[in-house]
């Protein structure tokens, strides 16, 4: 599939400038068209719930703060998108899906609806990942995202490497989702200038299909199996192989029927992808 029309979701905190940063790069190395989005706080929502929920009303001075602390945030926001995109040669337009180019739009409601809501309309989706992450270990905005919008979503770091895609690996397990994954990353694969496709398992009896499949889209990618290693999961372990590999992007399918943030943000993992070494892209 090819990936012309990109979405990232900058919330202004902590994990949107990894996102922005990281969104811009992939923009830039696919020749896409990015769109920046920020979803700002409904301040009518956060009244009904003071009142409702606490039976709380709010002095109209702290409202006007409120709403004034909200259009503040959405400026910086929208600052920061623009030096980035300029920064990497994505000139900023008005006319939806130009090539090349880039775009800003800000809502108001609830974030993780409004984002996953958009994401249906973009070949990519691109959010950040927080220090929040790593406590809970997920944001409902990446879960409503990745669940629901049908969509790949590419998880970037706070500090993104200083390349993204040169060289990818690609976790493969021959399920669905893995072949979703693949199908949505086709073009990110075509624009590497090296991939590894990572087995964890005893053997990996439909590799040289993959590898196969890969060389008819002009891929030549070479399979690296990982035995099972008791006592660690296998996003742990292919975390960890992509990083010895020399990996600056991870493509992997969202696994199985529970939550995919048990299988990437449990245990030792969730300490990996915490420290925002590595962008991940997932599809589910």
């Amino acid at each position: 599939m090819s990936l012309k029309t990109m979405l990232v979701a900058a919330s202004g905190g902590t994990a949107s400038d990894g996102a922005v940063e990281t969104a811009c790069r992939v923009a830039r190395r696919l020749g896409a068209h990015l769109e920046g989005l920020h979803v700002k706080t409904d301040p009518a929502q956060i009244i009904s719930l003071a009142v409702d929920s606490y039976n709380m009303p709010l002095a109209g001075e702290w409202i006007d703060r409120l709403i004034a602390d909200t259009d503040a945030l959405a400026d910086r926001t929208k600052a920061k998108f623009t030096a980035a995109a300029e920064r990497h040669g994505l000139p900023l337009t008005n006319k939806p899906c130009t090539l090349g180019a880039a775009s800003w739009r800000t809502e108001t409601g609830y974030a993780p609806l409004i984002v996953a809501r958009d994401a249906r309309f973009f070949d990519l989706v691109v959010l950040g990942r927080s220090e929040r992450v790593v406590e809970r270990p997920h944001t409902d905005t990446i879960e409503e995202t990745l669940i629901a919008s049908g969509r790949p979503v590419l998880l970037a770091p706070a500090k993104p490497p200083a390349t993204v895609g040169t060289l990818v690996a690609l976790g493969w397990n021959g399920s669905a989702e893995s072949v979703h994954v693949l199908t949505s990353a086709l073009s990110i694969l075509e624009k590497a200038e090296e991939v590894v496709v990572i087995t964890v398992a005893e053997q990996a009896e439909d590799a040289a299909a993959l590898l196969d499949y890969l060389a008819v889209h002009g891929i030549a990618a070479k399979h690296r199996l990982a035995l099972p290693v008791k006592g660690v999961g296998a996003g742990e372990q292919l975390l960890s192989e992509a990083r010895e590999a020399g990996a600056d992007l991870l493509v992997m399918g969202a696994y199985g029927h529970r939550p995919w943030r048990e299988l990437l943000f449990g245990g030792a993992t969730r300490q990996v992808v915490g420290t925002s070494l590595l962008p991940v892209l997932l599809a589910h």
